[in-house]
């Protein structure tokens, strides 16, 4: 067992957990944020893509230990006061998702583009989604959404 000390979206959080516990599990099972979805469990998909300390990273291969004291903002933390995120809307907008499994991950990625890069060319946003698969979109509707998100965020 291991004791962590975490800010997930906003909320502080002390736990004592299994030293074994993926970032991803601990999200779902143990504070029912399940926007976080697990497609693969070995980073190959991208649905599990959270931030963590402003950075987007793939949850289902990293270790809640190694989280302590750190930031992390899931899918849910990015609305405010009921009000979807720039991205978000932009995604919805703009034909971004289908079945909206990928969405989650999609999401925290270009948000973490756009934190990093405030206008990225369509080459740059499709080089940087390359770690998040759809298998649904065709992706038109995800950049769209992403160039959209840049003029408001």
């Amino acid at each position: 067992m291991v004791s962590i000390n975490i800010k997930i979206n906003g909320k502080k959080i002390s736990k004592e957990i299994p030293d074994n516990t993926l970032l991803s599990d601990f999200l779902r099972e143990s504070l029912a944020l399940t926007g976080t979805h697990i497609g693969c469990d070995t980073s190959q998909c991208g649905a599990c893509t959270v931030h963590l300390n402003k950075n987007s990273i793939k949850s289902c291969t990293t270790l809640v230990a190694d989280c302590d004291g750190t930031e992390i903002t899931t899918i849910e933390g990015l609305a405010k006061n009921g009000k979807m995120h720039p991205m978000q809307e932009a995604f919805k907008k703009n034909h971004g998702l289908q079945c909206g499994f990928c969405t989650p991950g999609m999401v925290m990625s270009a948000v973490d583009l756009l934190q990093k890069n405030k206008n990225p060319s369509e080459q740059e946003i499709r080089d940087w989604l390359v770690g998040n698969l759809c298998r649904c979109t065709g992706y038109q509707g995800i950049v769209a959404a992403v160039k959209d998100a840049a003029l408001k965020m």
